[in-house]
């Protein structure tokens, strides 16, 4: 056997040991830092740690988070920190929430995968359950891993069941970053340096103008390009929690329908409970012919997604081929069973409803601390417990970030600028949790106040 397998064979039988350990000591943290930040920098992207400033700046590398539960983890010094950022969006039950963790261990002892070949019961449970939860006359879901692959999914599906090549999405979206969903990406950030994209049209408006839509797929009628579907977020996520004007969802449903378009609802990051309803689109009443669902789906637990449609469009899913779109470990059963979980808990526990009261406590707080920090912030916006702090400059809200994990709150931007800081915290935090959030961010901004 070459060294080089040998020492893997060393090094990885190492790292079995330590996962197994419940504690570890303080030195042994420490090394377990600096090897996490040398493997970083050499084989993963020496970029990350430089991009996680915000972090690195608090004092020593506290970013190796190693457990949690509910709205707090821990790093691998024993350091607590009160998660706001909440996987951006996965974590809405929180840190190992036992009910979902329960059900993978049952499920693990007795079969982690399927063959792929005979009936895999979870599956179908976990589809029944979809059925059940979804609006209008969804009934059937298939089952990958991220968001992403719901997605391309869903944008696959609408362009068999259509038959049509073009797609209308909005400036600034966001739905993944493989190539047919980045394809539909409103950032150039991500865009340009793939180079030439998904090959059939794809064409922005700006994210809540109803106008917009309607005039795109009027020109696209007028010019004979038909046009597979309308892919919009209910509400805008890594764009920062941008709510659309009411009228937007009604509009566009309506305009879709009279074109003969679809219309795909991005639920990756709205879906169920984090907005203050189960699913995003509910706030305006709207049924959307596809969706794509993903995060909080494996309870914080497990990955697993979902793009979910109607019988009559799910017909070119199952004929004449019933292979068209597989995926050989999408919707194993580990994965089914902390969805079943997953679901059940949000409906037990009732999220939506959490969301809606605890996201109206903390955004009247936050618009109180705008109207005292005006030279900070420029806005607050969201829906439930997707929550947007809008800075005046990226360096505001950079120190502002920096400031917060210094004080052992973890909050993030939008993934390329600091302009935008999201709070979005697990559903499961507590009112205590939050007020001492809040304490924090006052001490925060008191102390950039002084600096600008």
């Amino acid at each position: 056997m070459p060294q080089s397998l040998k020492d893997a064979a060393v090094y990885s039988q190492r790292w079995l040991e330590i996962i197994q350990k419940t504690e570890v000591t303080e030195a042994e943290g420490k090394k377990i830092i600096e090897e996490s930040k040398q493997n970083f920098a050499e084989h993963f992207n020496k970029n990350w740690l430089e991009y996680r400033k915000s972090v690195t700046e608090a004092g020593d590398w506290a970013s190796v988070e190693w457990s949690g539960s509910g709205a707090v983890f821990r790093d691998v010094l024993g350091r607590e920190y009160l998660d706001c950022l909440g996987g951006y969006g996965m974590m809405d039950h929180g840190w190992s929430h036992p009910d979902v963790v329960a059900a993978v261990k049952a499920q693990l002892g007795r079969s982690p995968m399927p063959s792929q070949e005979l009936i895999d019961p979870l599956r179908g449970v976990l589809a029944r359950l979809m059925a059940e939860i979804t609006p209008g006359d969804i009934k059937y879901s298939f089952f990958a891993a991220s968001g992403t692959e719901a997605v391309e999914g869903a944008i696959k599906l609408a362009k068999m069941y259509t038959q049509k090549p073009a797609f209308i999405v909005a400036v600034k979206a966001f739905h993944g970053k493989t190539m047919g969903s980045l394809s539909m990406i409103g950032k150039a950030d991500y865009r340009q340096p793939a180079g030439i994209l998904y090959g059939g049209p794809v064409y922005h408006v700006p994210f809540g103008d109803a106008a917009a839509v309607e005039k795109q797929l009027d020109i696209c009628d007028k010019i004979g390009v038909g046009v597979a579907a309308v892919l919009m977020e209910p509400i805008q996520g890594e764009a920062g929690a941008l709510v659309p004007p009411d009228d937007f969802w009604p509009r566009i449903r309506a305009a879709t329908k009279q074109y003969g378009t679809l219309l795909i609802a991005d639920e990756v990051q709205t879906g169920l409970g984090r907005t203050g309803k189960l699913w995003g689109v509910e706030h305006w009443n709207v049924v959307p012919d596809i969706m794509a669902v993903a995060k909080s789906l494996g309870g914080g637990v497990m990955p697993v997604s979902a793009f979910c449609s109607t019988e009559e469009i799910w017909q070119c899913m199952m004929y004449p081929n019933p292979f068209i779109h597989t995926t050989t470990t999408g919707g194993g059963a580990l994965a089914c069973s902390a969805a079943i979980a997953s679901i059940n808990v949000i409906l037990r526990d009732d999220y939506p409803k959490q969301a809606a009261e605890k996201g109206a406590y903390f955004i009247l707080k936050l618009q109180e601390l705008v109207k005292k920090y005006p030279q900070i912030y420029r806005e607050i916006t969201g829906r439930g417990l997707l929550i947007g702090q809008h800075f005046l400059t990226p360096e505001i809200g950079y120190k502002v970030a920096a400031g917060l994990f210094k004080r052992g709150v973890l909050v993030a931007g939008t993934l390329t600028s600091a302009h935008t800081i999201r709070i979005e915290p697990p559903i499961v935090i507590t009112y205590e949790q939050i007020d001492t959030v809040l304490d924090r961010l006052e001490d925060t901004l008191k102390e950039v106040a002084k600096t600008i």
